[in-house]
C-alpha cells in the first residue's frame, strides 16, 4: 500500500490504498496501482483508472518519478487490456487542476479500452473560448 504520510484524510483514493473502503483493485505497486471504476462509472467493460499512490492533485504537482511510474503503468494497463479482452486500442483521459472537469483531487488516468463501432465518442467537441494575448508562446518557451 501507499505512504499514509503522503495521504490526505478527504481523499477517496488515498483512503481505498490505505484500505479504507472497497474498491476492485487490478495491481498495487510501490509508487502506482490501478483499480476498477464502480460499474456504473464504466466508460466501456475493463475501464480501468491508473493511480498516482502519493497524494497529488495533477500533473502539475505530482512528483516526475511517480508521475513517470503512473504513465508506465498506463501503458502496461493498455497492453494488457488488448491481451486480456482484445481491445483494439485504448483511450487515455486525465483531468489535472482547477476548472478542467476533474471528478477527484487525486491524480488517476482513465485507461478505455476500445473497439472498432464500439459507440462510444470520448472525443472533445467544440473548443475553449479563451483568447490569450500575444507573447504567450515566447513565455511557454522560456519556461520551459
Amino acid at each position: 500500500m501507499a505512504d499514509s504520510s503522503a495521504m490526505t484524510s478527504d481523499c477517496v483514493f488515498c483512503a481505498l490504498l490505505n484500505g479504507d473502503g472497497s474498491a476492485e483493485w487490478v495491481w498495487h505497486g510501490p509508487s502506482a496501482s490501478a483499480l476498477l471504476p464502480r460499474r456504473q462509472g464504466w466508460l466501456a467493460p475493463g475501464h480501468t483508472l491508473a493511480i498516482s499512490n502519493e497524494h497529488a492533485v495533477g500533473v502539475q504537482d505530482v512528483s516526475p518519478e511517480c508521475l513517470q511510474d503512473v504513465a508506465l503503468l498506463v501503458q502496461r494497463v493498455a497492453r494488457q487490456l488488448e491481451t486480456s479482452i482484445g481491445a483494439w486500442g485504448v483511450n487515455v483521459l486525465n483531468a489535472s487542476g482547477k476548472k478542467s472537469g476533474q471528478s477527484v483531487d487525486h491524480l488517476h488516468f482513465h485507461v478505455v479500452p476500445r473497439w472498432a463501432d464500439d459507440g462510444l465518442d470520448t472525443w472533445a467537441h467544440g473548443k475553449s473560448s479563451r483568447e490569450l494575448d500575444d507573447g504567450w508562446l515566447d513565455d511557454l518557451r522560456a519556461g520551459l
